[in-house]
């Protein structure tokens, strides 16, 4: 597989571009790996995943954090048999730490899985018609 040293944008625009280079007579029919827009919507299906699973972990911990701090007479109240809503919160987190954890599996099964898959069967296709040439 040969690296294409130029990069797909301008790096400095005040430079000139260079001139074209010879294409060759047979052109794939999808472009190259390193160009392909899959990559680009992978890493926008990571990053959706990413945040969503961090969002529900830190999200609660800092709310329960914010309580503890800033309300500490509804942290004390009783809620369920004298025990303190501070204490009950506190024994919600590892739920939905696990629930965060669940989300994470559910999108990278869902989404960004299919797309990995998709991207190294068209990896190996192109490998293997470079090897070919």
């Amino acid at each position: 597989m040969s690296y294409d040293p130029s990069p797909s944008y301008t790096p400095h625009p005040w430079r000139p571009s260079p001139p074209p280079s010879h294409q060759p007579a047979h052109q794939p029919a999808h472009r190259p790996l390193g160009h392909h827009s899959d990559l680009r919507v992978l890493r926008s299906a990571y990053r959706w995943q990413r945040r969503t699973a961090t969002l529900t972990a830190l999200g609660y911990f800092t709310l329960f954090l914010l309580l503890s701090a800033f309300a500490p007479s509804f942290m004390t109240r009783t809620v369920a048999g004298g025990l303190p809503a501070g204490l009950l919160l506190a024994l919600v987190q590892l739920p939905v730490t696990w629930l965060a954890v669940a989300v994470y599996e559910h999108t990278a099964r869902r989404h960004v899985d299919p797309l990995v898959d998709r991207i190294r069967r068209q990896a190996d296709v192109d490998g293997k018609r470079e090897a070919a040439r």
